[in-house]
């Protein structure tokens, strides 16, 4: 008996996944060229567009080193789509904010992906959800939170 990580069915989902994941950084790559920045700036500007985060936390979310995380928010304090700001909790912290041009951007980003979006509207609320809940297993998180 095929073991569960190389049954047939396990590793066409297997390869499912990575294609659905190849395709979505494919198009989150080509939408943020068509606003001049980098996956990685545009990930960035997309966290910080939901709300301000310290820098160490962005680095966490996006499993990258902190010294990164700098450069990448340097750059887009550039352009003015991010600022800085002391952390009123603690003043040693600092926390990054999109701009309101920043949070236009990512808006502007978020629409134009259409990969994701598209073909999950084609599924009903309870394919959604059950996809959802499936996709936070796998990750280990309480399907029952929202």
């Amino acid at each position: 008996m095929a073991s569960q990580r190389t049954d047939p069915l396990t590793l066409e989902v297997v390869e499912l996944i990575g294609a659905v994941v190849a395709r979505y950084y494919d198009e989150y790559e080509r939408a943020a060229a068509a606003h001049s920045l980098t996956g990685a700036q545009a990930r960035v500007l997309g966290l910080l567009s939901l709300e301000p985060t310290p820098m160490r936390r962005i680095a966490q979310k996006l499993k990258c080193e902190p010294s990164n995380i700098t450069g990448i928010v340097d750059r887009l304090e550039l352009r003015g789509l991010v600022e800085r700001r002391p952390d009123p909790g603690d003043r040693r912290v600092k926390i990054a904010a999109a701009t309101q041009e920043g949070r236009d951007t990512a808006h502007r980003l978020r629409d134009s992906l259409g990969f994701a979006r598209e073909p999950l509207a084609e599924l009903s609320t309870d394919e959604r959800t059950v996809l959802r809940d499936l996709l936070k297993r796998m990750l280990g998180e309480d399907p029952g939170t929202e």
